[in-house]
């Protein structure tokens, strides 16, 4: 039985890391394209080009704003090829990354990532999600390998919008029970292979320290001031989460994305926040105890994560629209059958309504 293990070569993390950027880059090529989103850009612009530039690269900006479209992508491929670009540094949040990674998928450029919130783990994924204008996702794009270096600067994380800061912890705290599901149920990882061992020890060191860490790392957030609890909780929202789940694989957590994502009143919602509904529909299908679910659902509550398709501005009847998540789940989700138990569409809109009614019982 084949496995593969990938990973991104190299993650640098820590306060102040930004002013290694130039150093890191410099070791893949020497004109890079900055792709940024126009808010990064007025903030933190005048830093990255800084940095860059100690380095002695040659640089050109891309602002990015809006979705990660087909039509996004082609753009900055094509700013990509006209400057000749052997490096694209990706910096912001997860749009503008999976662009960028889109445009190196296109280019062969190689990809340095920048991420400046901790909102999903998609800085150390080759995966580039692309959606259409109205944030439905239409198909994902693989790079040939992990990106070749992450730098993470918790300075300037922690003083990014919390609401992204607890979406990461949703999207992360998914990964234990997906990756154990879909071994379980014999489904491969995101490299075409069976999951190794280390895989699920990453998702479950994932999740321990989330548990362990994330009120605290919450704390000092809105402190403003980056310490151990708050190192410890991005280390696993964006490297653990994301060596575990395309090592490990996914399963109805993340599936439910794609249902979520057909109603149009849950267009608001972050990515993480979904899959952290995901997460308690998935473990409602495991067959989970009810005190483990409300265990669950208890840190939920103290995190600020969704418990409710209300909580995530969705104020129509469950009833209404628990069949159509389900139907478009089942038909469009490529992990949705990554689950011991048997799982269908009826069952799936079962388990919508099951969360629904623990959350009203709350």
């Amino acid at each position: 039985m084949l496995r593969i293990f990938g990973s991104p070569s190299r993650y640098l993390q820590g306060p102040g890391a930004l002013a290694r950027l130039g150093e890191t880059v410099l070791s893949y090529g020497s004109r890079v394209l900055l792709v940024a989103d126009t808010v990064v850009l007025a903030r933190y612009g005048e830093r990255f080009e800084a940095a860059l530039e100690r380095a002695g690269l040659k640089t050109r900006v891309a602002a990015f704003s809006g979705e990660c479209t087909a039509a996004a992508v082609g753009a900055l491929t094509d700013e990509a090829m006209a400057f000749e670009a052997g490096v694209v540094v990706a910096a912001g949040g997860g749009k503008a990354i999976d662009a960028a990674k889109g445009a190196c998928i296109a280019t062969g450029a190689k990809i340095v990532v920048v991420p400046t919130v901790a909102s999903n783990d998609s800085p150390t994924s080759r995966l580039s999600v692309i959606y259409d204008e109205d944030h439905v996702l239409r198909e994902v794009r693989r790079l040939p390998a992990n990106p070749d270096a992450i730098v993470v600067d918790t300075s300037i994380i922690v003083a990014a919008p919390e609401r992204f800061f607890v979406a990461g912890i949703g999207d992360a705290i998914s990964k234990k029970f997906e990756g154990a599901q879909n071994m379980g149920a014999g489904g491969d990882n995101f490299y075409g292979a069976k999951p190794s061992f280390l895989s699920i020890q990453l998702a479950d060191a994932c999740f321990d320290t989330l548990m362990r860490h994330g009120e605290g790392a919450l704390a000092a957030l809105r402190r403003g001031v980056p310490d151990e609890a708050f190192e410890r909780t991005v280390e696993a929202t964006i490297l653990l989460s994301g060596l575990a789940f395309e090592n490990a694989g996914l399963s109805i957590a993340h599936s439910l994305t794609r249902g979520l994502s057909a109603i149009p009143a849950l267009h608001g919602a972050l990515h993480g926040e979904e899959v952290a509904y995901g997460l308690l529909v998935q473990l409602f299908m495991e067959g989970r105890d009810r005190a483990f679910i409300q265990e669950i659902a208890s840190f939920y509550r103290r995190v600020g994560l969704p418990l409710s398709l209300r909580d995530m501005g969705c104020e129509a009847d469950p009833a209404a629209i628990a069949p159509t998540i389900a139907k478009v789940t089942w038909e469009r989700a490529p992990y949705v059958r990554n689950l011991v138990a048997p799982v269908d569409e009826a069952r799936l809109a079962r388990a919508v309504l099951a969360v629904e009614a623990l959350s009203a019982r709350r």
